[in-house]
């Protein structure tokens, strides 16, 4: 290879792991319910439908724990367990409440992990940990793994699209939402005067790991602009310093999302 054409694919390998990652949209496979309403993103359809939940959520969709600090995993005890094969294997039950159709939309979602990472969702059989997939009144999960059973509702009625299927998933293996993360002043502006005041506990920042990867605007893990806004379209979070930048996504999980799972459970 030419030199000066090594020497400048090197100089944009470092850069693309200082900037922040603004991904354009890629076109997935078509999948059900995923093209609906194609203009509100992932988390606006999880907050509007949680409106109605009767569980206290932290950052919208975050079940509260009872037993220890969500914000805070000691020597990996809220990390899924990886076996001997070096498959990190978290067993699942579905809830009979959901259709067959329903039932297919979740494997899916499920299964978007395997090709890409060292997850592998399993049926479970006896395991003492496992993932519960409910029709509860909300999109929400626990942050990491709890011990025994934890609930991962999708609501039959606003939360089977395959991002937000994604979207707890990431939750349940331990990842917060990407505007909380211990650096997000350096890359979004937090619009307190915006938010409803009783909801701004939601935009606290929290002690990330962020797993030495650059902030991602087009997380799945994202809020939109107007997520907890007082009144209709007030931007809640606005990029810095470009404010035209996209933030909250209508697909899934970005390829930076997928490089932390791997980064996370060493796959």
């Amino acid at each position: 290879m030419n030199p000066s054409l090594s020497l400048l694919l090197l100089l944009l390998l470092g850069l693309s792991q200082a900037d922040p990652i603004m991904e354009e949209d890629s076109e997935p496979e078509d999948l059900e319910g995923e093209n609906e309403a194609g203009d509100i993103d992932i988390t606006t359809r999880i907050l509007t439908t949680n409106n109605v939940s009767s569980e206290f959520l932290l950052e919208g969709d975050l079940i509260a724990p009872k037993t220890r600090n969500a914000m805070v995993c000691w020597g990996g005890s809220c990390l899924w367990r990886k076996n001997r094969n070096g498959y990190v294997v978290v067993p699942y039950i579905v809830s009979n409440a959901f259709s067959g159709s329903d039932k297919q939309l979740i494997d899916t979602g499920l299964k978007s992990f395997h090709g890409s990472t060292c997850i592998r969702f399993v049926p479970r059989s006896n395991e003492y940990d496992y993932i519960s997939v409910e029709n509860r009144d909300g999109c929400f999960s626990s942050l990491g793994r709890q011990g025994g059973g934890q609930v991962l509702s999708l609501n039959r009625q606003g939360c089977l699209y395959h991002g937000i299927v994604q979207h707890e998933v990431n939750h349940a293996l331990g990842f917060q939402h990407e505007q909380t993360r211990s650096d997000r002043d350096g890359y979004v502006r937090i619009n307190w005067q915006n938010i409803i005041p009783n909801t701004a506990y939601n935009f606290h920042r929290q002690n990330t790991n962020n797993l030495n990867t650059p902030y991602d605007y087009s997380s799945v893990m994202h809020y939109g602009r107007t997520a907890f806004a007082v009144a209709y379209g007030l931007e809640t979070i606005t990029p810095i310093p470009n404010p035209n930048v996209q933030i909250g996504q209508r697909r899934g999980m970005s390829r930076l999302d997928i490089q932390r799972i791997n980064r996370l459970y060493r796959c």
